[in-house]
């Protein structure tokens, strides 16, 4: 026992010395768990970059690499098994170059370095020999070139490159079979024609990110066996036409995005079901059919994107079975009726967004008391901008506690506000603007302490607002409010709670200063205070608030002198009483309007007196309407920023100066009602991106320059009436395209018109004309502050175009020397308007087709020496309000129509013209051809009653001798009576 007793001693010591041995050498081996060369390779791998964060600052020496930030080892043999060094943000990225060591790494089975800036580097070839990795995300590094071939890593399962990167050959990818993940986000596979082949080579793939690569069509492959795929991202790329059907046949997928392509036609049908789907976005696209009733099978959709398409019709209540929704976008559509009750129920919707498409109806119908109470719960964003909603707005809206973003804006809207608004305690946007709105600014809005956009601009509101109605805004930074009839009274003290970014307070009565409570804003980057009424002069502390980068002050009474240097981006001051010289102007500023004032002097000091260390980024500047005089400058150079130049309406004299050709970007041109004089300088060749130039009002001579036609291609107006040109209207402006305003009156042209006018497009038809036109009204980074306008002499009068001048078009080459007859071809432009011939030395006839202008509303052919008849086409211009026909040698009736009869006499006289309107009938009534026919009236009574006559003579001369001779010779009457007999009587059966 004893024996036995020491030996289980001995046993049990040797365990407890085993035991520690053991513990020793594990602790040991977790102290140093790191394999030293891998060490050495990490750290070299380390000194190859920039670390501006000290991401890496672990990585020392010391420590045992296993334990440094950003790595995973193996538990049990210490290899390097991950390395997770994806930038958390830009100012942590890390830089420079990869060094090759990284290849050491022999069992890294992880690399993720993205999100980081490697610019201008190579993607390092030895990746290539990482052969145990199963991860590689180098996305978003600023990697540049070609992408090497990863071949040999055929254990991958993710690999992403996204970033701008070029690929000559995507062969390489059917070596990476067990591939779950790829990302190839814009990459550029523009070279690559057979991708669609290769990626269906890989069997286990689950997701495939191909946006932005430029691909533009799909492989010959009918059907890819992407039966596992669950996420599809082609998005962002150029594919045209119908979009595959077979890519609506993947049962598996759960998202699906197609978004910003040219797709067309409708949205296929989901052949098999989409069962699963949680992600489909197949917005800005061309699909233009009615929303398939597919999708509203799809109960597990979370996000649903079909907007910026040509979708219309009505939404089924079918989907009413989407209540997994979270974010439904169809807004800017097509899409009609009303909006769906259903919408009014879904508990997990977030954010609906039905703006731009032309739903109408009541909006309590859908967010009124039909609402359910978790859909009031969880919406955050409502949207429903630019529809045709109408009616009152529904109190209920007020109950959604949670919603942070409410636009309503651009509806029709009516009645007041509700005063319930104001508990929307987590609103931090809202928008009414461009409603029907009525009474007064709620004071309840006051409670919207989470507020910071504000938009009600453009209703009819009214009232007295006051510090109270802001007094728990202190969040706010955007109130936009223009467009009402709003007072505001607010102590001379005030300290508003608030720093505002935006305030746009046009068309308020603000009392007749300017806001002292402005001085406390020290952010404003935007402010409008046009039409308030304010006037004086502007305080010296006004200029002080230097961050204003956007100023509106116009159409005030306010006056006095400017201060020398003007200096936010945006400067709006016309329609005041400014005057005295120019202000001086920095090179910040980019649109500069002063028109409509009373400054004086010249513009030298402004354009020619600058720094040359600075490029001068001003793209309008407008000082049109006020008393400047002097030579214009000749140092356009200096300003290579100009898109529109108006010096309209002032004094200025001297020639148009050459530097004027160097601004290349020039788009619009107006000089008019000066005193100019000179020829137009050829330099202007080179401004040929010009749209609109109007020189009239002067003195500028010579012959018309051909090249304006040839070289000026891009002309849509060009105004040069009242001048001195001479010689004739050269041909080659029938080469204007796009241009559908030609105003040439009031000069000195002789010869003909040209008869090549049919070939300006632009005026051939109505429909070429909204096509060439395009929007030129707006030049301005501001829309709506700058507007394009053009005078134009239509209707016997003279009248301003501004909002539809781009759907306008006229041609006046009246009171010149031209001569000839009126071309057949002018009839052929269907597209004009107002036409103006008028006070020249035209002859011949009006043009048989003349009602081929149907269109037409102004046509004034009067003072020429015009000869003939009025067309009978004339029946067919059934939106002529205005004709001039006056003193020329017209003859015969007036065509029957609707318009003509309705016109006055003065349209017709100084002619030999009968019918209505006029008092003077026509002699000889003959069968009036009706409106539309081409059957020609009789004709005058001057060349053609004598037949008439004559005839008649004849016949009563012939008939008269017969019966005289009938009845005085008994002969005769005997010898037709046995005739009558014999012939006729007997074969009757008469006895």
């Amino acid at each position: 026992m004893r024996h036995s007793k020491k030996a289980v001693e001995i046993f049990f010591f040797a365990v407890l010395f085993l035991s520690a041995l053991k513990l020793s050498y594990c602790q040991r081996n977790m102290t140093e768990l790191c394999i030293e060369k891998e060490k050495q390779s990490l750290l070299r791998f380390k000194k190859s970059f920039t670390d501006p964060s000290n991401m890496l600052s672990s990585w020392d020496t010391e420590h045992d690499c296993c334990k440094w930030k950003k790595i995973v080892c193996d538990s049990s043999k210490g290899h390097v098994l991950e390395l997770k060094l994806q930038s958390p943000d830009r100012n942590s990225r890390l830089g420079g170059k990869i060094d090759p060591s990284l290849r050491n790494l022999k069992f890294l089975r992880f690399l993720d370095i993205s999100q980081n800036n490697f610019d201008g580097t190579d993607i390092p070839d030895f990746f290539g020999s990482l052969v145990s990795l199963e991860y590689l995300n180098i996305s978003s590094c600023g990697f540049q070139g070609t992408i090497p071939s990863l071949r040999n890593l055929s254990n991958l399962r993710g690999l992403g490159l996204s970033q701008m990167l070029d690929v000559d050959d995507l062969q390489w990818l059917s070596n990476l079979t067990h591939l779950e993940y790829l990302d190839l986000t814009y990459v550029n596979m523009s070279k690559i024609h057979d991708w669609l082949d290769i990626v269906n080579k890989l069997p286990s793939l689950i997701e495939l990110h191909l946006s932005g690569c430029n691909l533009d069509h799909f492989s010959p492959i009918d059907r890819p066996n992407f039966s596992s795929l669950v996420l599809l991202d082609l998005s962002d790329n150029n594919f045209k036409s119908l979009a595959p059907d077979w890519i609506f046949s993947l049962s598996e997928l759960e998202s699906l995005q197609l978004q910003q392509n040219m797709f067309e036609g409708p949205i296929p049908n989901a052949t098999h079901g989409l069962s699963k789907l949680r992600f489909l976005d197949l917005s800005r696209n061309k699909f233009n059919s009615t929303v398939p009733d597919w999708i509203f099978s799809c109960s597990n959709l979370e996000f649903l994107s079909l907007n910026n398409n040509f979708l219309f019709g009505a939404i089924s209540n079918e989907i009413e079975n989407l209540r997994s929704l979270r974010s439904l976008h169809l807004n800017v559509n097509m899409l009609s009726g009303r909006i769906p009750m259903e919408v009014g129920k879904f508990c997990n919707l977030q954010n609906l967004d039905l703006s731009f498409n032309n739903f109408e109806g009541n909006i309590s119908e859908v967010f009124g008391e039909s609402m359910s109470e978790c859909f009031i719960a969880s919406l955050e964003v409502l949207t429903v901008r630019a529809n045709r909603l109408s009616g009152l707005l529904a109190e209920q809206l007020g109950e959604f506690k949670n919603i942070q973003s409410l636009d309503l804006g651009n509806n029709s809207f009516t009645g007041l506000i509700p005063a319930n608004l104001g508990n929307l305690s987590s609103l931090t946007t809202l928008r009414l603007d461009n409603n029907k709105l009525t009474g007064d600014f709620p004071l309840s809005f006051g409670r919207l302490f989470s507020l910071q956009v504000l938009v009600i601009e453009n209703n009819m509101l009214e009232g007295i607002v006051t510090e109270n109605h802001f007094s728990n805004l202190t969040n706010i930074t955007i109130i936009s409010a223009s467009g009402n009839q709003l007072i505001l009274e607010v102590n001379q003290d005030w300290v508003p709670p608030f720093q505002l970014n935006t305030i746009f307070l046009n068309s308020w009565n603000l009392g007749s200063q300017i806001p002292v409570w402005l001085q406390t804003q020290r952010n404003i980057g935007g402010l409008d205070l046009s039409n308030t009424g304010i006037s004086g002069e502007i305080p010296t502390w006004f200029w002080n608030l230097s961050t204003i980068d956007y100023l509106n002050l116009s159409h005030n009474e306010l006056h006095g002198r400017l201060p020398d240097v003007m200096s936010p981006g945006w400067i709006y001051l016309s329609s005041n009483k400014f005057s005295g010289p120019l202000p001086m102007i920095t090179y910040g500023v980019k649109e500069l309007d002063l028109s409509n004032n009373s400054f004086s002097g010249g513009i030298s000091h402004v354009l020619c007196n600058v720094s040359t260390e600075y490029t001068y980024s001003l793209s309008i500047l407008h000082l049109g309407g006020n008393q400047l005089s002097e030579e214009i400058p000749d140092c356009w150079m200096n300003w290579p920023s100009l898109e529109v130049i108006n010096l309209g309406n002032n004094n200025m004299s001297g020639t148009i100066p050459r530097s004027l050709g160097m601004l290349a970007k020039l788009l619009s041109l107006n000089l008019f009602n000066n005193f100019l004089s000179g020829p137009i300088p050829s330099a202007l060749q080179n401004c040929s991106m010009l749209i609109k130039i109007d020189l009239s009002g002067n003195d500028i001579s010579g012959k018309f320059p051909g090249w304006i036609g040839t070289v000026l291609s891009r002309l849509r107006i060009l105004i040069m009436h009242s001048n001195s040109f001479t010689g004739e209207i050269p041909p080659e402006i029938c080469k204007l395209n796009f241009l559908h305003i030609l105003d040439m009156a009031n000069n000195k042209f002789s010869g003909s018109i040209p008869n090549c006018l049919n070939n300006m497009a632009a005026m051939s038809s109505e429909t070429k004309l909204m096509n060439f036109s395009g929007d030129i009204t707006y030049y301005s980074y501001f829309l709506g502050i700058f507007m394009e306008s053009a005078s134009v002499t239509t209707k016997g009068q003279e009248l301003e175009y501004d909002t539809i001048l781009s759907q306008f078009s006229s041609i006046d080459f009246s009171n010149n020397k031209l001569s000839g007859e009126i071309p057949t071809e002018i009839t052929n432009l269907a597209g004009l308007r107002s036409l103006n011939l008028s006070r020249n030395a035209l002859s011949g006839t009006i043009p048989e087709n003349i009602g081929n202008m149907r269109v037409l509303e102004s046509l004034d052919l009067s003072r020429n020496h015009i000869s003939g008849e009025m067309p009978i086409s004339f029946s067919s211009l059934t939106f002529l309000s205005y004709l001039n026909l006056s003193y020329n040698n017209l003859t015969g009736r007036i065509p029957l129509g609707a318009q003509l009869q309705s016109l006055t006499e003065f349209s017709f006289t100084g002619n030999e013209l009968c019918g209505p309107p006029l008092e003077n009938t026509c002699a000889i009534v003959g069968k009036t051809p009706s409106p539309g026919t081409e059957e020609h009236y009789p004709v005058p009574e001057h060349d053609v009653d004598w037949f008439y006559v004559f005839m008649a003579l004849g016949f009563a001369t012939g008939f008269g001798g017969f019966c005289t001779t009938f009845l005085y010779k008994k002969t005769w009457r005997n010898a037709y009576f046995k005739f009558l007999d014999e012939k006729i009587f007997n074969k009757l059966g008469i006895s």
